[in-house]
This record gives structure tokens, C-alpha cells and sequence, in this order.
């Protein structure tokens, strides 16, 4: 019988072929079993004080990383724990029989210091405590003065929330300042804490807890005044909102939908705040300035409204008044169409 041109080479190589598949297939079987080894290894058990809206935020993404949450606060999360597939108690000492690796203070501003009061730091000794509060120098005072010394200290701002984080964390920015870490145990905890930020996508901005409270100061704290500024004015929209009216609009909405707490926190814990305040006074002040001096040109020019417009400054305000009146109540009822 002769064989074909070609049909041992054919042959060989077909053998070679399933030789490497059936490789592949046990490397396949070790690539997954060496991963789950590396999940294990790098398995945080994290104990999350104050179990509200935020805490249960990270810990959903915690939890999805393959990482071990444990929740408590004062009040009965347990239904929304067992939901997200973390574990919870209302006891302290319950929680930190869980030997945590990492254990992180989600309170607010105004009353962390009451719940590191509260709770035995001395069970925090080799165990890296972490603190997500929107002011950075406050939380590291205490924490440096309050904790034993072998206890780690990071401190943490992640700038969003679970509204503006709740499809991604994708480029958002997560600011940190390693202020103690010690030992190769601790920095390797804290290393692989961090890894869970970058993993989910987070902009990892390492930079000294004063840094964070001057930047915030002039952005976060800023953007929160204007918005309660703005909110004092009542605005509503009208049937001819600009681009930038629906983004101030937006602006109070967002803005007060924070508790009121937060933004007094944001002021009172936060030392370049008040400098900021002073200066959107000045900024004001600058302005009304301008118009001022633009008037009182433009009244040796062409003499003022009467002439202008042949109507006294007050009738012109009350003019004016009677419009702004009308123009409240375009934002429930629409605007008439205009008469043939």
C-alpha cells in the first residue's frame, strides 16, 4: 500500500498536536488551582465599623474581589449583610473575634471620635486601621494620639459615593497616605488593601492628609457653599434654562441631598475651610464692586433708567420683582403657546 506524499508528516504532526492539548489541559487545571491559592492567600478579612449606606457601598465591592467582610454597627444590618455576603453583628467584641486584618471606621465626621472613644484600641495592635472620613488631617491626629503604636494607620478618601460610584469606580479617585505602617506583615496587608482600589479601577492618588485638606478645601468644600448658596435663592427652572442654569440646578440638588452634618464637618474638621469661606466673601464683595462701578459709569453716560427706559430705578425693580414672580411657577406649569 503506498502512502500519500506527505501522510507521516501529517500524521507526526497531528500526535504532536493532541500531545500539547492534553498539556495545555493539566496546565489549565494548575493555572486554576494556583489561582485559587492566590485568592485565598490574598484574602483580607475586613471589618467595617459603621455598616450605613457607605460601608455597605465598599463592602459589596470588597466581597466581589473574593475578600471577607465583616459589618457592625449599633443598628440591625444583618438582612442587608447576608444580601450583600458579608457577615454581621452589633457587637464589638463579636467582631473582632474575626481576628480582622484590616479595620475600617466608616462614621461620620461628627462622630468619630465618639466611636474610637467607645471601642477597646487596644484589640487594634497589628492590625491596619483605616479611616475613609472627607476631611484627612482630623482623623490622623486622633488616630496618631488615640491608637497603640502597633497599630497601623491609613488614611483614605475615596472622592465618591454610591451614587457616583454605583456602576464603577473606574477612574474615580481614591486618595491615601500610608502615616504608619510597620513590618513586612503590616506592609504587605496594606499593599494588598490598596490593591483592591486599583483592582476596581480607582485613580490611586497618594498625597500627605494636609495636601488632601487644602485641595478639598478649595474644590469639595467650595462646590458644597455654592450649592447651599444657591439653594437659599430657591431656584426653579424655567422655560428657558440654559446648559449652565440645568448645571446649577444640578449643583443645589446634589449638593443638599448631602446631610447637612457632612457639610458642617466638611467646615469645621477641615483647617483651610474657613480661609476659602473668606475669600468666596471677598469674591462677592469683588463682584458687587464691578456692577457698582459699571452703574454708576453707565448713569453719567446716559442717565440712568428713567431716562433710558422712562421708568424710576424702584418702578424698574418692582418691574422686575412682578417677573421673577411669574417665573416661579414655570417649573410646575408649562409655558402657554403663544396667541395667533
Amino acid at each position: 500500500m503506498n502512502i500519500p506524499e506527505g501522510r507521516e508528516e501529517v500524521d507526526v504532526a497531528v500526535k504532536e498536536v493532541e500531545a500539547l492539548e492534553a498539556e495545555m489541559a493539566k496546565l489549565q487545571e494548575r493555572l486554576v488551582a494556583a489561582r485559587k491559592t492566590l485568592t485565598a492567600a490574598r484574602q483580607l478579612r475586613i471589618l467595617i465599623v459603621g455598616f450605613g449606606t457607605f460601608g455597605q457601598f465598599i463592602a459589596k465591592t470588597f466581597v466581589r474581589l473574593g475578600h471577607r467582610v465583616i459589618g457592625q454597627s449599633r443598628g440591625d444590618y444583618a438582612a442587608d449583610a447576608r444580601e450583600i455576603g458579608a457577615e454581621y453583628t452589633r457587637s464589638v467584641d463579636e467582631a473582632m473575634a474575626y481576628d480582622p486584618h484590616v479595620v475600617i471606621f466608616s462614621t461620620s465626621i461628627l462622630s468619630t471620635s465618639k466611636v474610637l472613644s467607645n471601642f477597646p484600641l487596644e484589640r487594634l495592635k497589628g492590625k491596619l486601621v483605616v479611616d475613609v472620613l472627607s476631611v484627612k488631617e482630623y482623623p490622623k491626629t486622633i488616630l496618631q494620639s488615640q491608637l497603640p503604636p502597633e497599630a497601623d494607620i491609613l488614611c483614605t478618601h475615596p472622592m465618591f459615593g454610591p451614587q457616583s460610584g454605583k456602576h464603577s469606580w473606574q477612574g474615580l479617585p481614591f486618595v491615601f497616605e500610608k502615616v504608619r505602617v510597620t513590618g513586612p506583615h503590616g506592609s504587605a496587608i496594606c499593599e494588598e488593601f490598596l490593591r483592591i482600589w486599583s483592582d476596581a479601577g480607582c485613580r490611586m492618588v497618594e498625597m500627605t492628609c494636609e495636601e488632601h485638606d487644602s485641595f478639598a478645601a478649595a474644590s469639595q468644600f467650595i462646590t458644597h457653599t455654592t450649592g447651599r448658596m444657591l439653594a437659599e435663592l430657591k431656584p426653579q427652572s424655567t422655560p428657558i434654562n440654559t446648559k449652565g442654569y440645568e448645571s446649577l440646578l444640578a449643583l443645589v440638588d446634589n449638593t443638599t441631598n448631602d446631610s447637612l452634618e457632612l457639610y458642617c464637618g466638611l467646615f469645621y474638621y477641615n483647617a483651610f475651610s474657613k480661609r476659602q469661606l473668606e475669600k468666596l466673601e471677598t469674591g462677592l464683595q469683588s463682584v458687587k464692586e464691578v456692577l457698582s462701578n459699571f452703574e454708576k459709569k453707565q448713569l453719567e453716560e446716559d442717565g440712568g433708567p428713567g431716562v433710558k427706559w422712562a421708568m424710576s430705578p424702584s418702578s424698574r425693580e418692582s418691574s422686575a420683582s412682578n417677573l421673577a414672580g411669574q417665573a416661579g411657577g414655570y417649573a410646575s406649569s408649562p409655558a402657554s403657546p403663544p396667541k395667533s
